[in-house]
């Protein structure tokens, strides 16, 4: 049987429901979902330039967790840019 998912504490809040390529509607576009604990860590190593380890800290999960999950938001995220997706926060 697996695990429970450990809770993660995020501080960082979304601006809006989505965020998608100009000019197109969002019926027409493919989407991609961003989860809250992606977007928070993105928000910690990349914009906060935290290591993932303090970044750990604040979320509550270990590195490797932090790394995974990062990992996961990246690559939604360039896919959406290169691509033309919009990004669907959850």
């Amino acid at each position: 049987m697996p695990r429970h998912k450990k809770q993660r504490l995020c501080g960082c809040r979304f601006k809006g429901k989505a965020f998608k390529p100009t000019g197109v509607p969002m019926s027409k576009v493919d989407q991609v979902t961003l989860f809250h604990d992606e977007l928070e860590a993105l928000k910690l190593c990349d914009l906060d330039d935290l290591t993932q380890e303090e970044a750990g800290r604040k979320m509550g999960v270990s590195r490797g967790t932090v790394q995974r999950i990062l990992s996961s938001g990246r690559k939604k995220v360039a896919s959406a840019l290169a691509e033309g997706k919009a990004i669907v926060f959850e």
